[in-house]
Formats: structure tokens, C-alpha cells, sequence
């Protein structure tokens, strides 16, 4: 375990390692995205961080940037070059965003399907909530 110094951080990766993401590549995706920040000495830079599902499964494999508040879709290890390039360039791999935050909340980019309104009962279920 660690404790990171994040002073010099400013991009925070958290790459989706729920079940569904795992399945399409995720820990493959994960492994990829550390290698590259770290062949190019940016590891005071971008720093990732490994979670669970972020409820896109149908975006597998996903992955959200921060503080852009941009959500990725649909990566895979073979993406992540060109998403340490997007980062480091400022620019956005426009091809593979799902939502964007425009200041008032998360709005879908493109075709992305709008997913499932969360009613109450729903998420309960789904987050196993006692």
C-alpha cells in the first residue's frame, strides 16, 4: 500500500474493473494505460486508479478522466497510447467518449444509449443495498 503525493497530479484515470469491463479486457486495459504513463515518466501526472463497476456496463471496458469529468467507452489496451496522448495534449479521443460534464451534469456524447432511469428500488437491487 501506498500514499501517493499528488501534488503534481492532474489527471486522476479510474479505469472500471467491474465484472463486465473484466470480461471485455479490463485488467488488460488497466495494465496498459500504467505502462504507458510510466514509460514516459508521467507518473507524477496522470495517476490511476482501479475500481468496480461505475454502472456503464454496456460501455465496457470504461474509463472516467478527471477533472475533465469525461467518461470513456469501449477501450481496450490497444487505446491506451492514444488516450496518454489525448491527456498529455490536451485534446479528447472523441471516437471513444460517452459523457462529458458541462458544468450542470454528465451529458451523452454521440449515439450513446441513454441507460436506465435510476428509480430507488432498482438501485437497491443492483448495489445490494441492505
Amino acid at each position: 500500500m501506498a500514499t501517493w503525493d499528488l501534488s503534481e497530479t492532474k489527471h486522476h484515470l479510474f479505469i472500471c474493473n467491474g465484472s463486465s469491463c473484466n470480461k471485455a479486457g479490463a485488467e488488460d486495459l488497466t495494465q496498459a494505460v500504467r505502462r504507458e504513463i510510466s514509460e514516459r515518466s508521467l507518473d507524477d501526472v496522470i495517476h490511476t486508479t482501479r475500481t468496480k463497476c461505475n454502472g456503464r456496463c454496456q460501455d465496457k471496458c470504461v474509463l472516467i478522466a478527471y477533472p475533465e469529468g469525461i467518461w470513456y467507452k469501449d477501450l481496450a489496451a490497444h487505446d491506451a497510447a492514444d488516450l496518454i496522448d489525448s491527456l498529455v495534449n490536451e485534446a479528447r479521443m472523441t471516437n471513444k467518449i460517452s459523457h462529458c460534464f458541462d458544468g450542470n451534469g454528465f451529458r451523452r456524447h454521440g449515439d450513446v444509449p441513454v441507460g436506465e432511469f435510476k428509480d430507488r428500488e432498482r438501485v437497491k437491487k443492483v448495489s445490494k443495498v441492505l
